[in-house]
C-alpha cells in the first residue's frame, strides 16, 4: 500500500472497487471507474496501474462468474473456447501495447460504441430471448474468434472489454443479455488473467493497493451478479446502455482533449 495514502483516500478507492465490481458483474465496463480511480493514487504510474486493476479486476470477475455459473448456468462450450483464446489474445495484447499508439485505436472505438448503442437502443428485442445464429463446429469457432479478438484489444488498451464481450454475445451469436453477461464474466477472467501474467513477472502490481481493492470489486461483483440474476436480462439490457453512453462520454472526452 503506497504510504502517502489516508483513510479517505482508501475509503474512496474502496467504493471505486465496489461500484466497478458491481458494474462488471452486471454488463462489464467497472474498469471505467476502477481505473482513473487508481491512476489518482500519488506515484503510481500508468502500468501500476493498469496491472493492479488487473488484479483488483480478476477477483471481481472471479466470484461473479462463479455466482453466473451455480444460478444460470451458461453454456460451457461456448465460454470454454472464448475464454482459452481470449487469455491469450490478452498476453499478445499486453506484449504489443507499447508499440501501438492509443491515438489510432480511440477514434474507432468511439465510432464503434457509438453504433452499439444506436443499434441496441433502436431495436429492444434483441437480448430478449437466446436465438443462437449457428451450432456446432461454427458457433465454437465463432466464439474463439470473437474471444481472441476482443482478448488482444483487452491486453492492448482495455476500456469497456465486458461490454464488447456482452454485445459480442448477443449481436453476434444471439445470446440473450443474462446469459451472454454470465458468459463474459467467466471469459474477463481469462483476458484479465492474461494480462497479469505479463504484468507480475515485470513486477507491476501493486499487491497490497491491488488486494485492497480487490476485496471491494469482489463485494460488489457478488452483489451485482445476483441482482443481474434476481431482475433478468430486461434489467441488464438498460445498465448495458447507461455503460456504453458513459464510455461514449469518456473515449468523446479523449478524443476532443
Amino acid at each position: 500500500m503506497p504510504p502517502d495514502l489516508d483513510l479517505l483516500a482508501v475509503g474512496l478507492l474502496v467504493l471505486a472497487g465496489f461500484t466497478a465490481g458491481w458494474i462488471d458483474a452486471v454488463v462489464g465496463g467497472g474498469g471505467l471507474v476502477q481505473l482513473p480511480a487508481l491512476l489518482l493514487v500519488p506515484g503510481i504510474t500508468p502500468v501500476q496501474a493498469l496491472a493492479t486493476n488487473k488484479l483488483a479486476g480478476i477477483m471481481g470477475t472471479s466470484v461473479s462468474a462463479l455466482t453466473y455459473y451455480r444460478r444460470v448456468g451458461p453454456d460451457l462450450r461456448t465460454a470454454a473456447p472464448m475464454a482459452a483464446t481470449a487469455l491469450l489474445g490478452a498476453v499478445g495484447g499486453a506484449a504489443l501495447a507499447s508499440r501501438i499508439p492509443e491515438d489510432l485505436f480511440t477514434p474507432i472505438i468511439l465510432v464503434v460504441l457509438v453504433a452499439v448503442a444506436a443499434w441496441t437502443i433502436l431495436r429492444p428485442r434483441v437480448g430478449a430471448h437466446t436465438d443462437l445464429r449457428w451450432a456446432g463446429r461454427r458457433h465454437h469457432g465463432a466464439a474463439a474468434l470473437l474471444g481472441v479478438t476482443i482478448g488482444t484489444y483487452d491486453g492492448l488498451l482495455g476500456p469497456g472489454t465486458g461490454t464488447f464481450l456482452v454485445i459480442s454475445l448477443v449481436g453476434v451469436l444471439g445470446y440473450a443479455f443474462l446469459p451472454a453477461s454470465a458468459i463474459a464474466k467467466i471469459v474477463n477472467f481469462a483476458t484479465n488473467a492474461g494480462a497479469l501474467i505479463f504484468f507480475i513477472p515485470y513486477g507491476a502490481v501493486l499487491w497490497g493497493l491491488g488486494l485492497v481493492v480487490g476485496v471491494a470489486n469482489l463485494a460488489g461483483g457478488y452483489v451485482g451478479a445476483r441482482m443481474a440474476v434476481a431482475k433478468g436480462s430486461g434489467f441488464v439490457r438498460v445498465v448495458f446502455i447507461v455503460v456504453v453512453g458513459a464510455l461514449i462520454v469518456r473515449l468523446g472526452w479523449d478524443v476532443l482533449a
